[in-house]
């Protein structure tokens, strides 16, 4: 068992943190060694097992990451952009595959992700789901094949809790189709409406965020003209396939140089 993978987990107690848990629990391909939480978090200090509610497992909450990427061979974080930059600059130093799944970074964020790059792997996405990386590619090329005939529209479906908007899934959508076009998605992107907005401007690509219940992820793409409508849907159904997919991505990782990839890199798209 030594010799697979180690994953750090951070942002441990939150429900995709307890999802990629499990999921790197159940895998055979990887080993739990670590998991962060912030200071001062009630769990710091506990085993994990039993702050989750089940058996001790032996790995200990910290709120040292550096201490915990140190032992391990991959992180996978689903936090927030201000926590996500800095594992990204302590990844780096433990020369570490950190796995990005947080949404709601600025180009600000991402941009202090670069030098990180020049020493370990990082692999970020708005979405880990083969389903959705399938749907970015759809868009492209239906983007591409349409003309400005067909307006844009890209719809996102989530719980009641989510904090960011639109979500990291319908800002990738937008920069595939923005790309398939041929334009810069910052350009062309409208992000909200309300009140007498004067009629849609052609070209733009317009972002729709609907919250409520415990909405796990729908998102709809769809190019409308005079007379007919496309519509491209990716409805998820179970949590656990963000973290399958950020695992996958973890183990990914171990043979490639470091660098900044994306899923459609994992998944060979």
């Amino acid at each position: 068992m030594s010799d697979l993978p180690g994953i750090v987990i951070t942002g441990a107690s939150g429900r995709m943190g307890q999802m990629l848990i499990k999921t790197v629990l159940d895998s055979d391909k990887a080993r739990l060694v670590g998991v962060v939480e912030r200071a001062g978090h009630d769990w710091v200090g506990r085993d994990v097992g039993e702050a989750m509610g089940g058996a001790a497992l032996g790995v200990t909450v910290t709120d040292e990451p550096l201490e915990a990427f140190a032992k391990a061979q991959a992180v996978i974080d689903f936090t927030a952009p201000a926590a996500t930059v800095q594992f990204a600059k302590l990844a780096a130093q433990a020369r570490a595959v950190h796995v990005i799944g947080t949404t709601g970074m600025t180009e600000d964020d991402i941009a202090q992700l670069e030098p990180c790059a020049r020493h370990a792997v990082i692999v970020r996405a708005g979405n880990m789901s083969l389903g959705v990386n399938l749907l970015t590619l759809l868009t492209k090329k239906v983007a591409a094949a349409l003309d400005e005939e067909f307006d844009i529209e890209v719809v996102e479906y989530h719980h009641r809790h989510k904090v960011d908007a639109p979500s990291g899934t319908a800002l990738m959508l937008g920069e595939a189709a923005a790309e398939g076009r041929g334009v810069s998605l910052t350009d062309v992107a409208d992000r909200g409406r309300d009140g007498i907005t004067g009629a849609r401007k052609r070209g733009d690509i317009g972002f729709t965020a609907i919250r409520g219940g415990d909405i796990i992820g729908e998102h709809d793409v769809m190019f409308a003209c005079d007379g007919e409508q496309i519509i491209l849907r990716h409805k998820a159904t179970d949590r656990s396939l963000f973290a399958k997919g950020a695992l996958r991505a973890a183990l990914w990782g171990q043979d490639q140089k470091p660098g900044e990839y994306d899923m459609l890199d994992v998944l060979g798209l």
